[in-house]
């Protein structure tokens, strides 16, 4: 789903030890940030994030949030260029909104963050949304009331009904936000976003479903069908897509003739297959091919059965999505044909970690079944349903899964429980691990 600038950033506290006081000042900004535990966790952050310095970044997750990744930081960093504080909008103990301004292309933006109370103050979420052309932060910076929350929580309850994959989990869903509703739960939250994430929370507790999401926009939400997108969001998206290389970050000849290919999303293949087309070609005469999918969350299933294609030399069944509101049940297969190369018959492995998810688990767990590739790395974060979104009013969205997983094999999916690798190593182990396994495959034949 097309978003301008938002990302949930897990952080957490100095990374030096030190909480940082009114008396210390961003250096490019010369704002104060406030003597709170929001604001030492946001200032720690940000200074660890401005600096673009890779050590400094991975000193500061491993201390304060090992499953943050490093290289997505630096990826962030590399988009924006770092942040200027421009002013505090909205400051309380565990919350803090500041309006803040890239380096690289200007784009000014307001940060909301939410901490637990503890020391240190570990984030909830922190968002950064970019200010739509013509608005003021006054239109963006708004408490919610009594009427609104209500509302939200009836649309909210109305879309799951509706379509929510599981129709006796989504009434469970209901009944227990409508008791916390009747118990006040609800009374004193007047930030937009604390409220949508705590009804995100009240809604996973009970579904355990990760996909499932309350979104709150400070913009406007565009009120027309479901499902269809200006033709300036198609335009801005195809544009983010592109300028992010579909999520292709790295393709390469490892020593040994091992190809290796990391990409970090499944893009729409309308869009981005020409870019994945491009990878695979490159690796075509390669020994072996190994797909790190440690850092993938996921993206379009029609891209995960062309990226198989390349590994198949027959037409091959590798997964069915059936919707509850249809009944329908749409297959998805490999094709026989692809341009260029394919790559079937050559040792394939997968590169897993807790961060990878949906349709990146989609592809692990075709190839696993299929017998296909060699897993290695760690268990996947275990989300196999489809989401669409859904407008409850101007300022809030759901996302509702509608839809389930069925691997023709094993009549399942992966929902909860995530993919087992075949070869159990941390993360940050599994590309050298793949390297010994192929190597070793390479000599045997």
């Amino acid at each position: 789903m097309f978003r301008q600038l938002c990302l949930v950033l897990a952080l957490a506290t100095s990374a030096c030890g030190q909480q940082p006081t009114t008396s210390q000042k961003l250096a490019a900004s010369k704002i104060s940030i406030p003597d709170t535990p929001a604001g030492h966790t946001f200032s720690a952050w940000l200074e660890a994030f401005n600096s673009g310095d890779r050590n400094r970044i991975a000193a500061y997750c491993q201390k304060y949030e090992p499953k943050k990744s490093v290289d997505d930081e630096l990826g962030f960093r590399g988009m924006t260029g770092g942040f200027d504080v421009r002013e505090i909008l909205k400051s309380e103990k565990l919350r803090l909104k500041v309006l803040v301004k890239d380096h690289q292309n200007g784009t000014t933006a307001i940060a909301s963050v939410e901490v637990k109370d503890g020391d240190p103050a570990m984030v909830e979420s922190l968002d950064l949304r970019a200010m739509p052309p013509g608005t003021s932060v006054s239109d963006l910076v708004f408490t919610i009331d009594a009427a609104t929350r209500a509302r939200v929580i009836d649309g909210a309850i109305a879309k799951l009904n509706e379509s929510y994959v599981f129709p006796d989990i989504a009434k469970k869903m209901s009944d227990d936000v409508r008791v916390r509703q009747k118990r006040g739960e609800y009374d004193s939250v007047t930030d937009g976003d604390a409220f949508a994430k705590l009804l995100t929370d009240n809604f996973r507790e009970v579904s355990r479903d990760k996909h499932l999401r309350v979104d709150f926009s400070p913009a406007k939400v565009p009120d027309r069908p479901e499902g269809a997108p200006s033709a300036d969001e198609v335009a801005q998206f195809r544009k983010e897509l592109e300028h992010m290389n579909c999520g292709f970050d790295k393709v390469e000849i490892l020593s040994g003739n091992l190809g290796y290919v990391k990409f970090d999303m499944f893009g729409d293949p309308e869009i981005c297959g020409p870019t994945a087309t491009a990878a695979m070609n490159f690796l075509a005469n390669t020994d072996a091919v190994i797909f790190d999918l440690r850092e993938n969350g996921g993206g379009d299933p029609k891209m995960v059965a062309f990226v198989c294609s390349y590994l198949f030399s027959k037409r091959t069944h590798l997964n069915d999505l059936w919707t509850r509101k249809t009944n329908h049940t749409e297959e998805f297969w490999t094709s026989p044909d692809v341009p260029g190369k394919k790559l079937d018959g050559k040792p394939a492995f997968v590169l897993t970690s807790g961060r990878t998810f949906s349709g990146a688990e989609e592809f692990t767990y075709n190839l696993k079944n299929l017998k296909r590739a060699t897993i290695i790395g760690e268990t996947t974060g275990g989300g196999a349903h489809p989401v669409s979104g859904h407008r409850i009013d101007d300022h809030f969205m759901i996302g509702v899964p509608f839809a389930r997983a069925i691997n023709p094999i094993t009549k399942t999916n992966w929902e909860g429980t995530g993919v087992e690798p075949d070869v159990k190593v941390p993360a940050p182990d599994a590309l050298s691990t793949a390297q010994k396994l192929a190597l070793e495959k390479a000599e045997s034949r």
